[in-house]
């Protein structure tokens, strides 16, 4: 028998939370997408002026953080010519993103969601994926 842990909404809308304030920070209104460990949606928000494209790109960074269990952007760093993994944006239907902006979310060292944005260049959606994170944590202690 498996004792799964997962985000819920109210996690989720956590996440949601601290990666728009960074969004609006930085003057850049991004998709964020949250799913549960195993890369199901659980909520989504497009910020007004997010970018249409980007709705199903932060899905699928957020399903790769959660799925896989690794960052989008380290898959990036792997996805080169002459790499084992190069290629491995092509697998799971295409699904996988190596794009920066998809970060597993870990509660006691356990993957137990992820989060995805896209909308802005990768190192922005790194950045508010990382705030939303933060201020996850911290609501949690």
């Amino acid at each position: 028998m498996l004792t799964i842990h997962r985000l819920d909404l109210e996690d989720a809308r956590l996440l949601i939370k601290g990666a728009s304030e960074k969004a609006r920070d930085i003057g850049v209104p991004m998709c964020i997408a949250v799913v549960d460990e195993s890369g199901n949606l659980v909520a989504f928000e497009r910020m007004d002026g997010g970018k249409t494209t980007s709705v199903i790109i932060a899905q699928d960074k957020a399903f790769t953080a959660a799925a896989a269990r690794k960052a989008t952007h380290e898959y990036n760093a792997a996805n080169v010519p002459g790499n084992l993994a190069f290629g491995i944006h092509t697998e799971v239907g295409g699904r996988l993103s190596t794009v920066g902006g998809g970060l597993p979310v870990l509660v006691n060292g356990e993957v137990v969601g992820g989060i995805g944005l896209s909308s802005g260049t990768p190192q922005q959606d790194m950045d508010c994926a990382q705030a939303g994170i933060d201020y996850f944590e911290q609501q949690r202690q």
